[in-house]
């Protein structure tokens, strides 16, 4: 299976980029190929909901988009990592999904698989409540079919991380693909 990774925090070396490894590791381990791409520093500007894509591209932005388009088009699976920024995905991570407009017909089609990997420093019970919503209804409605969601809670830095049974739970979720 090829799977894409939209590594979606700004922190090269951070907590979520931990989660991403993990994940990395188990799912080669099983045979897949993964390739993560960094959303956070590509050229990506966000949709200006002009429709001139028609919901199937392509889309008027000359910028990064066009190269993730090519590739999730040509996956089995997505994965959207990020940290938990105001109890949603980072910025950098929604001004791609939004972007999904200008392929949406095609990204319905293929029925790709789908994970979120996330933390957060916060530990409450509800932490993750609206990321979660806001991922199982972009699984709905784009047709993902969802493989399970790592929700790191109480992962403010890396060292916390490491410690936390976070890192084993992603490489299991990648093993078991």
């Amino acid at each position: 299976m090829k799977i894409i990774v939209l590594m979606g925090s700004p922190n090269r070396k951070g907590s979520t980029s931990i989660l991403v490894d993990y994940f990395k590791k188990g799912a080669q381990e099983a045979g897949h190929s993964v390739e993560v791409i960094d959303v956070c520093h590509a050229d990506i500007h966000p949709c200006i909901g002009c429709v001139k894509c028609g919901y199937e591209g392509p889309c008027v932005q000359k910028d990064d988009v066009e190269q993730i388009r090519k590739k999730l088009l040509a996956s089995d699976m997505v994965v959207f990592a990020t940290p938990l920024y105001y109890y949603g995905m980072s910025a950098q991570l929604k001004t791609v999904v939004d972007r999904f407009c200008a392929y949406n017909s095609s990204l319905n089609s293929r029925h790709l698989k789908s994970a979120l990997l996330t933390v957060a420093w916060n530990a409450d019970d509800w932490t993750f409540d609206a990321l979660e919503a806001h991922y199982k209804t972009l699984v709905r409605y784009i047709r993902f079919r969802d493989c399970g969601m790592v929700l790191g809670y109480g992962c403010g830095t890396p060292g916390m991380t490491k410690s936390s049974r976070y890192p084993q739970d992603a490489y299991q979720l990648g093993r078991n693909l």
